[in-house]
């Protein structure tokens, strides 16, 4: 289920970063004086009274500017307001109404989007100040104070009203990938070798699929659903305007799925922006599969794949639990095993341990390696239980949960792995207080 998106808009220097720092409940944006800070749009997940949605900060509009770089901002907050469900108008009530607030609302009339105008920078309460604002014809204005956080909780409830009601998944039953990696690692010749069919558009040049496209198909009998998404590219060479656009869907599409399929090319030396693509995949939670794609490329003899794995375990440390498969797109190569790869890591991070099972698991572990002290206090863990899965999650109820050392956490973790197959998914361990009962 897609969550709405929320695009931040108006002119430079209204407070639009402050505001949006202030939901995020982050410091992100760039908070300064001088116009033009913001260029590229930025994004955050954010949440208001069980709504869940994104919100993209943009650069400040000036329509009448014939410099290059506000034409590339107002670009980009363009593309911004295409992919947004509901559009935010920020105005400064210090300054008041000016002639360029006109044009903006005229602008963003033309998006035929659900427009909320917030009136910011009312840091005295002055709520009157707004009415002014009426005369933009964008309805009700509403007075906030986003350095004070005065009034959000208004401007959110508005925002909210207007989100498109969220339907359910169509099939439930349905198993959903995502196809990520970096541009040109042979994404789209892997789902269409996958597919026996060109479904998605396969070129040489970097960047050729720019949204995430959506491919129901079946296989003896079973029911899927392949995401192929555009490739993530390094932020210093994000330049195109609708590269910004690409990433937020493949985030999305990362999030919608019930397992992820990160391509590499073995071509090329694993990259910086390599690791961050997995990175997003494992602070996402979900099962993966690491796809070495263009395995045919490459010159070898008996140790060339321990080599290549030597490498990632160097660089994957944050994920020792990842799960390699070599392949050919291009040859068709293990292709095959892609899917009964990726159904084995959802498996396994579907995996539910019994109670009785799981406390006998934990007493050996501690019994070969004790709790920590803390000043002369010994951990004592009470019992674990399993709290969730997708991923699994491990609440531990111990005697006092500042004792657990995060070393202690990572062997039992390890543990559970030795115990349990859970290769191909994160798990989490979570300590609790015996005192605090709520899991």
């Amino acid at each position: 289920m897609s969550r709405p998106i929320v695009a931040v808009v108006g002119r430079p220097n209204v407070g639009k970063s402050t505001f949006f720092n202030r939901i995020a409940g982050k410091r992100i944006s760039i908070v300064e004086d001088t116009p033009g800070v913001t260029r590229d749009r930025i994004y955050a997940d954010a949440e208001w009274c069980g709504h869940n949605f994104t919100l993209i900060d943009t650069g400040g509009i000036e329509l009448k500017s014939e410099d290059v770089m506000w034409k590339h901002i107002r670009a980009q907050a363009e593309l911004a307001m295409d992919i947004a469900d509901v559009i935010l108008f920020i105005v400064d009530g210090r300054v008041g109404l000016v002639s360029d607030d006109y044009d903006v609302a005229d602008f963003l009339r033309m998006s035929k989007k659900p427009v909320v105008l917030a009136v910011n920078k009312l840091d005295n309460g002055k709520m009157d100040d707004i009415y002014d604002f009426y005369a933009l014809g964008l309805g009700e204005p509403i007075g906030i104070s986003a350095e004070q956080a005065l009034n959000l909780g208004d401007l959110l409830d508005e925002i909210c009203s207007h989100f498109p009601k969220m339907e359910p998944e169509e099939e439930t039953d349905v198993f959903r990938i995502a196809v990520v990696g970096k541009p040109n690692a042979g994404k789209s010749s892997l789902v269409n070798k996958i597919l026996g069919f060109d479904r998605v558009i396969v070129s040489d040049i970097a960047g050729t699929t720019r949204d995430a496209v959506d491919t129901p198909f079946t296989v003896n009998g079973k029911k899927y659903c392949i995401v192929d998404t555009a490739g993530i590219r390094k932020k210093s060479k994000v330049t195109e305007d609708v590269e910004y656009y690409s990433v937020v869907r493949s985030i999305e599409a990362i999030r919608r799925a019930d397992a992820v399929a990160v391509v590499l090319d073995a071509s090329e030396p694993v990259s910086e922006q390599d690791i961050k693509i997995c990175g997003l995949v494992h602070e996402s939670n979900k099962p993966s599969v690491i796809v070495v794609n263009k395995w045919d490329k490459i010159e070898k003899d008996t140790f060339t794949q321990e080599g290549y794995k030597a490498t990632l375990n160097e660089e994957l440390k944050f994920m020792s639990y990842y799960q390699p498969l070599f392949i050919s797109a291009l040859t068709g190569k293990r292709v095959q095993q892609v899917l009964t790869s990726l159904e084995k890591v959802y498996e396994n991070a579907s995996r539910q341990i019994p109670t009785g099972v799981l406390n006998d698991v934990m007493q050996d572990a501690m019994s070969v390696n004790e709790p920590p002290n803390y000043n002369g206090k010994k951990l004592r863990v009470y019992y674990t239980t399993q709290t969730m899965t997708n991923p699994p999650t491990f609440t531990l109820f111990v005697n006092d949960e500042k004792i657990m050392h995060f070393s202690y956490k990572r062997y039992l973790e390890n543990a559970l792995r030795k115990a349990f197959d859970f290769s191909g998914t994160p798990i989490r361990i979570r300590v609790r207080n015996r005192k605090n009962e709520e899991i």
